[in-house]
């Protein structure tokens, strides 16, 4: 589907949902981007402990490495959007995540796109940093962790967010059995079946991907 296909679709979606109440576990915040929990700063480095089918891993986030993407980070994981849902793409090098499990969600968030921060864009091994289609301004909710050195991304305009300092072996277990299959196209608008579909469609059609249970954040300073 295209992109201009697909965002007919989330608005159309967006339309459906609007007219009926919302289940209790999804928070005003999480439907309303603009809601006022979202404007917090990220302290300096915070951990983000990520419960997983395979076990811990835990992200320290810079916020001086881009206040903008590391701010979004940080309320996500605060806020309890990357609670369950799928690590929907997974490869050799690299661990992908960030699409919600509610559709009605993905419509809101998949139109709130942050400016860039200067890039920073030298992925080593356990770095993360928000993915984005190809054009500038348009990171979202989508982060990536490299599992190897991933030198050719360097080109790229990503800002490295931070590390990961526990838990590398549980990133390099996440199953990867479906490399680009289950959720690779973000730059070709091909992720339309997964915002559309959230948790209920991943699950039928990718059954092994593991999952996100949790995340808390700590700050450390």
């Amino acid at each position: 589907m295209s992109r201009y296909g697909t965002a007919l679709v989330l608005l159309g979606l967006a339309a459906a949902c609007a007219g009926r109440s919302r289940p209790g576990s999804i928070s005003a915040p999480l439907l309303d981007p603009g809601h006022a929990d979202w404007r917090q700063p990220a302290p300096a480095v915070s951990h983000l402990r990520f419960e997983t089918t395979k076990g811990v891993f835990v992200l320290e986030l810079v916020r001086a490495w881009g206040p903008v993407g590391a701010d979004r980070v940080y309320n996500l994981a605060r806020l309890g959007y990357y609670n369950d849902t799928r690590l929907h793409r997974v490869r050799a090098d690299i661990a992908h995540f960030g699409i919600h499990g509610d559709p009605a969600v993905n419509v809101v968030w998949s139109r709130a796109e942050l400016p860039d921060d200067p890039r920073r864009s030298t992925n080593r091994r356990g770095t993360f940093a928000l993915a984005f289609p190809a054009r500038p301004n348009s990171r979202t909710t989508q982060v990536y962790i490299n599992k190897t050195d991933n030198a050719r991304s360097d080109a790229d305009a990503f800002t490295i967010l931070g590390t990961v300092v526990q838990g590398m072996e549980v990133v390099d277990a996440l199953y990867a059995g479906y490399g680009e299959e289950s959720g690779g196209g973000m730059r070709q608008g091909k992720q339309g079946p997964l915002l559309e579909g959230g948790n209920e469609y991943m699950d039928r059609m990718y059954p092994w991907l593991d999952r996100i249970l949790k995340v808390t954040v700590t700050a450390v300073r």
